[in-house]
């Protein structure tokens, strides 16, 4: 058995490994920025069926990480922080998939086609499709634009 394998553009494993390691840490800090957002709008009691609160945590949801991913990368120059935004379209995916699996019923999407179930799931904020529990903006929306707004801050602050 072999112990030479083909490193991506001449890396080491450790390397490899260092990147792959990074990554997840900068996923992990987009979805604990949004997290402190998500905590610091609770702490206004929002009023949970009224456009404005969901607006504007959707705002923030992309800006605050945003900014984030610009202080850090500014800081560390890692150019794997401008890559994250594939988790969050790996996220929304398997969010989507995940969503249209869910069963309706007597409700607000009881004869929704796929594509009304996703849109009303996830982006519409005053008709939502009532799945999750009511969720689908938090989980399917916001958990990527988080990593997708991380990932542009992060771009922003590389000195390349």
């Amino acid at each position: 058995m072999t112990t030479d394998f083909d490193a991506s553009q001449g890396k080491t494993a450790g390397d490899l490994t260092r990147e792959a390691l990074w990554y997840t840490i900068h996923t992990l800090l987009a979805v604990l920025v949004l997290a402190l957002v998500v905590f610091g709008i609770s702490l206004s009691h929002p009023e949970i069926d009224q456009p404005g609160p969901k607006i504007l945590g959707t705002f923030l949801a992309f800006v605050v990480p945003m900014i984030f991913g610009f202080v850090i990368t500014k800081r560390r120059q890692d150019r794997t922080a401008k890559y994250i935004w594939i988790s969050g379209l790996l996220t929304f995916s398997i969010v989507c998939v995940w969503v249209l699996d869910l069963p309706t019923g007597n409700g607000l999407c009881e004869k929704c086609g796929a594509v009304e179930k996703l849109y009303r799931t996830f982006f519409d904020i005053n008709h939502g499709s009532g799945l999750m529990g009511g969720d689908g903006l938090l989980v399917g929306t916001w958990i990527p634009l988080s990593m997708i707004g991380y990932a542009i801050g992060a771009s922003f602050g590389l000195d390349e």
